[in-house]
Order: C-alpha cells, then sequence, then structure tokens
C-alpha cells in the first residue's frame, strides 16, 4: 500500500462556483420543462461571468438572475447560448447516447460513504470549516502505507491561522485521527481574498474532487451543466449505483464498474464489474441512456446540489 491523498475544495472554490451556476441552470430549465437538453458551460472570474452552452427547451429561464443568485449581485454576466446541434440530436432522439465516452463507479468498504477514506475525510473536514467560514477554502488529507494519518492540509479565505489550526485538531480529536499528523495551516499565510475575487473558475475543473479522488480511475467527462441524456452524467451515476449494489449483495471489499458508449448508440459497448479484482460482465440493469435516466428519475431537479461537496456519499439516490 503506498501513500495516498485527496483533496476537497469548498463550495465557494471559483470552480465550484462554475459548477454550481451550470447545474442551477440545468435544474431551472428540467423545473419547467423536464425533457430539455442542456449542456450549459461557465467561466467566471473578477466581476464577470460568461455563460456558453446548446439548450433546446421549451422553457424560459433567467440565467443572468440565476449567477447573480450564486455569484453576487455585483456580477456581470454574458450569455451565449444557442440550440443543440440537430445532428446530435439526432441520435439522441431514438434512445441513443449522447456521446461517447468510458463511465467509472466505484464503492468500497472504508467508510460508511463506500468512499476512500481519504476522500471522506478531506470532505468533512472542510465541511466542518465551511459551516463556520462559508468561504473559498481546501483541505487535504494524506494517509501513510500503515493506515494512519501522514498530514492534513487546510487552506482557508477570512480564517485566522491560530483558528483555523484549532478547528483542525478538534477534527482529528473528534474523527479519532492518529499517525504522524503534520500539518499545514494556511501555509501560505492567512488570505482574505478568494473565491471570482482572486482566481478564475470553469465548469468541470474539479473532476478528481467530484468523483473518487486520484486513487480511483474517471472517465474523462465532467457532470455539471448536462442533462441525462448526456450518459457522461447519467451513465457515471448508475455506475455508482451498481458498485454499491455489487459492494453490498458480494460482501466485497473494492467494487469498480466500467461502462463504454458510443454516440447514437442506446447499449453499452462495455458493461464491466471487477470485485475485488476479479471481473465479470453486468447484468440485470437496464443500461440503455433511456433505461438509466427512467431507473435513477434523473429528469428532476436535482443537480445544483450535486456540484457543491461532490457527486458522490452525499446520500444521492445513486448512493443507496
Amino acid at each position: 500500500m503506498f501513500y495516498r491523498t485527496a483533496e476537497s475544495v469548498s463550495p465557494k472554490h471559483p470552480d465550484k462556483l462554475c459548477d454550481q451556476i451550470s447545474d442551477a441552470i440545468l435544474d431551472a430549465y428540467l423545473s419547467a420543462d423536464p425533457n430539455a437538453r442542456v449542456a450549459a458551460e461557465a467561466c467566471g472570474g473578477h466581476d464577470v461571468v460568461f455563460v456558453t452552452g446548446e439548450i433546446t427547451s421549451t422553457a424560459d429561464v433567467d440565467i443572468p438572475g440565476i449567477v447573480k443568485r450564486i455569484a453576487g449581485d455585483d456580477i456581470e454576466v454574458h450569455t451565449k447560448i444557442v440550440k443543440q446541434s440537430p445532428e446530435i440530436a439526432a441520435g439522441v432522439d431514438t434512445g441513443g447516447a449522447g456521446d461517447q465516452g468510458i463511465m467509472i463507479g466505484y464503492a468500497c468498504d472504508e467508510t460508511p460513504e463506500m468512499l476512500p477514506l481519504e476522500v471522506v475525510l478531506a470532505r468533512r473536514l472542510n465541511q466542518m470549516i465551511f459551516a463556520k467560514y462559508p468561504y473559498d477554502g481546501k483541505t487535504q488529507v494524506t494517509i501513510a502505507p500503515d493506515g494512519t494519518i501522514d498530514s492534513i492540509v487546510a487552506s482557508f479565505q477570512n480564517v485566522p491561522s491560530a483558528e483555523l489550526e484549532a478547528m483542525v485538531r478538534e477534527f482529528i480529536d473528534e474523527e479519532g485521527l492518529k499517525g504522524k499528523l503534520e500539518l499545514h495551516i494556511n501555509p501560505a499565510g492567512d488570505w482574505n481574498q478568494g473565491g471570482f475575487d482572486a482566481d478564475t473558475g470553469l465548469t468541470g475543473r474539479k473532476l478528481i474532487v467530484d468523483n473518487y479522488g486520484p486513487r480511483v480511475a474517471i472517465g474523462g467527462g465532467c457532470y455539471s451543466g448536462k442533462d441525462p441524456s448526456k450518459v457522461d452524467r447519467s451513465a457515471a451515476y448508475v455506475a455508482r449505483k451498481i458498485a454499491v449494489d455489487y459492494l453490498r449483495e458480494r460482501k466485497a471489499h473494492e467494487v469498480l464498474v466500467r461502462l463504454a458508449y458510443a454516440i447514437g448508440h442506446d447499449q453499452p459497448l462495455e458493461k464491466t464489474v471487477i470485485i475485488d479484482g476479479e471481473p465479470e460482465e453486468i447484468k440485470g440493469y437496464d443500461l440503455t441512456p433511456n433505461g438509466i435516466i427512467k431507473f435513477l428519475d434523473l429528469k428532476r431537479p436535482i443537480y445544483e446540489a450535486t456540484a457543491r461537496w461532490g457527486h458522490y456519499g452525499e446520500g444521492f439516490d445513486w448512493d443507496k
């Protein structure tokens, strides 16, 4: 076993602000038009947010209003939205996948969340700090080969180092963590400029944080801003659900799921589950895009919440 490290970023991180904007736009369309085709991307920073994408819907959505709710009333908003390409739509309209790609699902027995321990600890620490200081921030946890904690990093806007260290030590005590426990608290110094004031953000730039941490491979596609006809999102969610199901049914330690699709084709090109290192073919699931959407009821406006702390281990239907 090697060292294992994972990070978490708060919902006020500029990349996470863009993810939330994209998914809030998606939710607004799905609320009025469950069949909306949405692919919304946001780029923001320094008092300006640009939203672009392809949207085909009967709904009329106040995109600038959504951006200002999430990023602040003083944000200048620019939009460039066009309809979904008719060539892509032709493949999706017949029930095919909205794109090609590989989707990964994962579950393990290390934590109640069925996620790697380093991912869960980094997120829990971030959530603890954010509950008191709802600003831009990052946490990171490194686990040593013997399973103890080697180091913790916490860097948070508007939190003095002494208070931040006290919160980290409280977290260590509450979690009963042992090990070397080298702490790096605001390692570049205390800081007060964060979010879009300090840096730019972009939808889909925190893929590893959104997934299972760096220990587990990802398929490559981002989730936020995409309606469930895009298998980048929907098939990744069902892959997690399958991994959770197999973990419980087989009483396994670790399950990895691999799905692959071709644009316009409804059946997966690969449907593999690897249970404690042993691969087999997935059976018993309708893995067509329409089947996945129906199984997980994915045409609901449920997505802004997924953009805050990661798409797995937060009690979503695909975690159950």
